[in-house]
């Protein structure tokens, strides 16, 4: 039943079954489930009664104020809403761009090709024409954000009874991207022929209609490991001609997706006699070390700590994110996207704001925090951030010593590491190197690659003989299952000092 509801004085008609959240477009960290409390919204009227979430998360001065959770609270007919900073915030900054290293172009297709990178923020598109070239490049925001800025979120969701929705949402966002590309160009979308698809093993599962049970306990076993070329059809994309062959890449295990193989080769570790090390640093860190012709990999669970999720005024790259801190003169300097007013803080602004604290002697060794700090006002850092962070890094940090352990070498024999993915690429690497996320020794070796996942999927786009050159190195690959691992338990504990 559509009711006549008012927000920010914008009348407008909805449904009365829908949430608050959705109508403003927001994303639901926690998977719309009310435990983060970063969607507030004040509801003038009615005065409604609260939730024991609400009672629990919302301080006196809020609940007199009529402030609410917007992924929980339903609307209701005449209700006047007013949005508050932190919930009004602006797009997410998406980095499309990546590092490729040179290769030969055969194209397969004859008109146009498709690469797309499903990550679990952001999806990023680029188009090429039949020569190789990009003739566009779009990106935008996941929409299963509504479910959950972490994985683990969206596999809880898709078990549920509307879990469809997250398929249905992530198709739709993959048609709207293809005929935006290729309208921005006087194409049509009926002119591509070929395309590939990367993202995580979650990520192309929810694509396929692929049950996610097996993610969601251990051992953790998956049965598709993708490797398939698919009909358009058949992962229901309309913006496509029935038959256009869509190939998903393959995954190595549950949480090493296909995202991590299609990084592997725009890194082009494997073609080097050098050892070298691919960190993809998210809510699932995944890695892969390349020794004397082999691969080894492993992930760790590393939170959604670097994503703003679990962090008290965390948040995404969006306008208004803090994104860098530096010390001067004894003092934070803070800089946010778009030089807009700060009202959250992103997880390259977590890892600076950590390491300048430590520089400043407020945070010890331990990761003792005294009380809140001010970043800028109104963000602070609360001592039970430090601990997220605390645990977040030590299990990137932890992961990547057992990858080395395990080939039987030291960092002095690590070439270089490649960091994959947006939040690597404004990470400062010093920074990083300061509070334990990497090993201090590695960071002189280490270079940013953005979106590699994405120039990878190109590469097989643009010479699908690279499909089975990847394929041949994952298929003789060692993975580390770092659960039972002694050492990486170890060492997860050790890391947890800075």
């Amino acid at each position: 039943m559509k009711v006549k509801i008012k927000i920010d004085e914008k009348i407008i008609f909805a449904e009365s079954d829908v949430k608050i959240g959705q109508l403003l477009n927001m994303d639901f960290p926690c998977g719309s489930h009310g435990k983060c409390g970063k969607c507030k919204i004040k509801i003038k009227s009615p005065r409604l009664p609260y939730s024991e979430r609400e009672l629990e998360l919302l301080s006196d001065k809020e609940i007199e104020q009529g402030i609410h959770l917007a992924c929980i609270t339903l609307v209701q007919d005449s209700m006047v809403i007013e949005t508050i900073p932190f919930a009004a915030q602006n797009k997410i900054k998406i980095m499309n761009d990546g590092f490729t290293p040179e290769f030969e172009k055969k194209p397969a297709f004859n008109k146009l090709g498709l690469a797309v990178d499903i990550g679990t923020t952001t999806i990023a598109a680029r188009l090429y024409d039949a020569s190789g070239n990009i003739v566009s490049s779009k990106n935008a925001p996941n929409p299963q954000s509504l479910w959950g800025a972490d994985v683990i979120s969206r596999i809880e969701s898709s078990l549920e009874p509307d879990g469809d929705k997250l398929t249905s949402s992530v198709r739709g966002a993959i048609d709207d991207l293809v005929c935006e590309t290729c309208k921005q160009n006087d194409l049509s979308s009926l002119d591509i022929d070929e395309v590939v698809i990367t993202g995580n093993t979650v990520m192309l599962s929810l694509l396929t209609k692929t049950s996610v049970k097996a993610f969601a306990k251990a051992p953790f076993l998956c049965d598709r490991l993708f490797g398939e070329t698919l009909a358009a059809k058949d992962i229901g994309l309309t913006s496509l001609y029935d038959k256009t062959p869509v190939y998903l890449p393959n995954c190595v295990a549950a949480f090493i997706g296909a995202d991590v193989v299609t990084a592997l080769l725009a890194s082009d570790i494997c073609s080097s006699e050098h050892t070298q090390l691919l960190v993809d640093i998210g809510t699932n860190g995944e890695m892969a070390l390349w020794h004397n012709q082999k691969l080894y990999f492993c992930s760790t669970a590393a939170g959604p700590a670097f994503e703003g999720v679990g962090i008290s005024m965390g948040m995404t790259s969006k306008s208004g994110a803090i994104d860098r801190v530096e010390i001067e003169c004894d003092e934070l300097v803070a800089h946010t996207i778009d030089n807009q007013s700060p009202c959250g803080i992103c997880g390259s602004g977590i890892v600076d704001a950590v390491a300048c604290l430590l520089k400043l002697g407020l945070v010890d060794k331990t990761g003792y925090l005294k009380e809140d700090v001010t970043i800028s006002a109104p963000v602070t850092i609360t001592p039970n951030d430090i601990r997220a962070v605390q645990l977040s890094k030590s299990a990137i940090c932890a992961g990547i010593y057992t990858l080395i352990n395990a080939a039987g070498i030291n960092c002095e024999d690590i070439k270089n590491v490649y960091i994959a993915g947006g939040f690597g690429s404004y990470l400062n690497l010093d920074n990083a190197g300061e509070i334990g996320l990497l090993p201090k020794e590695l960071v002189p070796k280490t270079i940013s690659i953005g979106n590699a996942a994405l120039s990878g999927a190109a590469m097989m786009l643009l010479n699908p003989a690279l499909k089975a050159k990847v394929t041949h190195y994952i298929n003789n690959a060692d993975v580390l299952e770092l659960s039972t691992d002694d050492f990486f338990i170890e060492k997860y504990i050790e890391e947890m000092l800075f």
